[in-house]
């Protein structure tokens, strides 16, 4: 027996196992990694793909992220900010449309005191039944216990890579020990806690990333996003990009590819977590990028309910999936994509 069965039938992997796992390369070793990948996601998730409508508040952020593109050094950005109001409504025709969670998803905008967030979430609650997932990046603990008094059900905080010194990098004014105590704090006070990681950023390595997932269980993330990194031209990052390309000049990688057996591997890893198909990995196939993940051990699409007016201006990274669709057309469509493989729109 391969050494890649003997892995795919432990129950448990370890570093060596995972970074195995990533450097598979062989079409009919892929192929038994994607098999149990889709056989694990069956068994502990079903065939239900749960549905989560994003609403991106605001491109306004304090933070200097050097890969994101709407981060406060980005001069040539367009900035908007939706009323309170308007964030309802949206929450509510997401709610007729079908949709059981949305996420509120900004930069992390000072607008947003924590009187205004209760207030968005107490005004959702009370007309509607949703779920509600909060992504607004870091926040003192006495905002969190504030947030999921309110009624807020989950939380999204991407570490984006467990490697401290490309974290600095990453975030320059950011610390990377902070951003993993918010994380154990939301866990704590019982919410739904989300993280994740870019894949492909220049200097990132397969090792960082064996560790991430391995992180992740031990965190015990329930929802772990994984994507492509995908260069913007107006951030910092994007010189390292152009200059190094995806991790290193010297590692040629299949990009797409790898992000398929991160997802694969980490359902093998973290058996019961959500696993999103992600909106960048539409982006850089849009027409089946989220379905192969879909088949390979993801669980979660995060439709953009957005109105087309802020969608191009939340520019994390150019060219987004979707970007023209309204949402009622995105919602036809999904469900229509998650059927062609056999799959439930939950």
């Amino acid at each position: 027996m391969s050494l890649t069965n003997d892995i795919l039938n432990k129950n448990t992997l370890n570093k060596s196992d995972i970074l195995h796992l990533l450097n598979l390369s062989e079409p009919s070793e892929l192929d038994r990694l994607y098999n149990k990948a889709n056989e694990v996601r069956k068994q502990y998730k079903g065939d239900e793909v749960h549905l989560r409508g994003i609403i991106e508040l605001s491109n306004y952020c304090a933070r200097w992220c050097t890969y994101c593109g709407i981060n406060a050094g980005n001069k040539q950005l367009e900035r908007y900010r939706m009323p309170v109001e308007e964030i309802v409504i949206t929450a509510q025709k997401a709610w007729e449309l079908g949709y059981k969670t949305v996420v509120l998803q900004s930069g992390e905008d000072k607008f947003y005191t924590i009187d205004i967030v209760e207030e968005i979430i107490h005004s959702i609650k009370t007309t509607t039944s949703l779920i509600i997932t909060l992504g607004l990046g870091e926040r003192p603990e006495e905002e969190f216990i504030r947030m999921k008094q309110a009624g807020a059900d989950r939380y999204l905080l991407k570490h984006e890579t467990s490697d401290k010194e490309l974290y600095k990098k990453l975030h320059p004014d950011m610390s990377f020990e902070n951003r993993i105590n918010c994380l154990k704090v939301l866990k704590k006070l019982g919410f739904e806690t989300g993280s994740g990681i870019m894949i492909g950023i220049p200097g990132q390595t397969l090792e960082s990333i064996a560790e991430d997932i391995l992180l992740f269980k031990e965190l015990n993330i329930d929802m772990i996003g994984m994507g492509p990194y995908i260069s913007h031209p107006n951030t910092p990052l994007h010189e390292d990009f152009l200059k190094l390309g995806y991790f290193t000049p010297d590692f040629k990688v299949d990009l797409e590819e790898l992000v398929y057996k991160i997802i694969a591997t980490t359902r093998l890893v973290n058996k019961t977590a959500h696993i999103p198909a992600t909106t960048a990995l539409a982006t850089t196939n849009p027409a089946s990028g989220r379905e192969l993940a879909l088949t390979r051990g993801a669980n979660v699409v995060m439709p953009n309910v957005t109105d087309i007016k802020y969608r191009k201006l939340y520019e994390i990274y150019p060219a987004k999936a979707c970007i023209n669709e309204r949402p009622e057309d995105c919602r036809v469509c999904i469900d229509k994509r998650i059927r062609s493989i056999g799959r439930i729109p939950a």
